[in-house]
């Protein structure tokens, strides 16, 4: 059968190809029904990658954040209606070692193969987790992705980091720091949390947090166990240093930015602190299923999430997915979602 895809050909411009699905026994078709827009993909719309990225990338579909309904299974592992998340991770082989989404050979959709901007996706079972009829807030599901980046950057943290977690930072005033410390005092109740930031606006919407403070008014002696770093871009060396400077030492600093250039960051204050930089990218399948355990668990936290909940774009063209972006640049926070018709 012949599948729809709508493919980024060059920045700001989209255009549909046709390619061949062949129906097996292995494989599970699904329907698309909400796409939620990220950083990355903005990048790569916006041609914010370099001239060479751009050139091997492209043309290619985007998107790494969606759920859709199940189509077709042969498997026998879903009935045909169930609802579920994707996970953008396709990994290809296997390691007793290291987690699925460190693997360099692993692919990723809307990176280094097509996402889910398409008619239908084709999947192995592996690659998809049920969404129970107790989560039925499809805006906040269709970016699963996103919050499973940051579940697993905490499963990390709490293998690696010493007990002592009296005081957490988390600096960025963004989605991912509003995530970050969401998540923190649903795992980590018992630890105070403070987000740091530099808008006093997005920071009173941090109502779940301990305390806020601006970046530019922290006290001299104001002192964390540990922190995390979700700011990225040309600010996050400046971030980074900051943290260093009011970590206590032997803590861990979860790094979450992504930043396209490299960044000075303090060594000496890191050696003489004996600091842990905990560096996470990506998820896999044991974070897309304890995040879901989560949001049954915990319905507090989809409504905290309700909240980031921005645009929501009705797509049925082309102009569509193109007006989606353009309103996604100028958001302040907040997810855009697409309503996949």
């Amino acid at each position: 059968m012949l599948n729809a895809v709508y493919q980024l050909v060059r920045p700001r411009q989209f255009e549909i190809v046709f390619k061949d699905i062949s129906l097996d026994k292995e494989h599970v078709l699904v329907k698309p029904s909400h796409l939620s827009i990220c950083n990355a993909d903005q990048r790569y719309y916006q041609g914010k990658r370099s001239e060479e990225i751009l050139r091997s990338k492209l043309p290619m579909a985007l998107i790494h954040e969606a759920i859709g309904n199940v189509i077709y299974d042969p498997t026998g592992t879903f009935k045909a209606g169930d609802k579920v998340v994707m996970i953008p991770n396709v990994p290809v082989e296997r390691s007793d070692v290291r987690a699925e989404n460190y693997l360099r050979s692993s692919l990723f959709r809307g990176s280094s193969m097509d996402g889910f901007m398409q008619e239908y996706i084709e999947t192995v079972p592996d690659r998809l987790v049920a969404i129970p009829d107790t989560i039925t807030n499809d805006l906040v599901a269709a970016f699963t992705e996103m919050v499973s980046v940051v579940y697993h950057a905490l499963s990390r943290f709490d293998r690696t980091a010493h007990q002592e977690r009296e005081t957490i930072g988390v600096w960025g005033d963004g989605n991912m720091g509003y995530f970050t410390a969401l998540l923190l005092k649903a795992r980590f109740p018992r630890s105070k949390v403070i987000v740091f930031g530099v808008i006093e606006s997005k920071l009173a919407d941090f109502s779940f947090a301990d305390d806020i403070c601006l970046v530019s008014q922290i006290p001299k002696n104001l002192t964390v166990d540990h922190a995390f770093e979700c700011v990225g871009g040309n600010a996050a060396g400046q971030v980074i240093n900051q943290i260093i400077d009011h970590i206590a030492p032997e803590g861990t600093i979860g790094l979450l930015g992504v930043s396209e250039d490299p960044v000075p960051i303090n060594t000496r204050m890191v050696l003489e602190k004996g600091l842990r930089l905990l560096g996470t990218s990506r998820s896999g399948r044991e974070d897309f299923e304890g995040l879901v355990r989560l949001y049954s668990e915990r319905s507090d936290v989809v409504e905290y999430l309700e909240k980031m909940v921005g645009g929501v774009v009705k797509v049925r063209s082309i102009a569509d997915i193109t007006n989606a972006f353009e309103m996604d640049i100028y958001k302040q926070m907040g997810k855009t979602i697409m309503e996949w018709s």
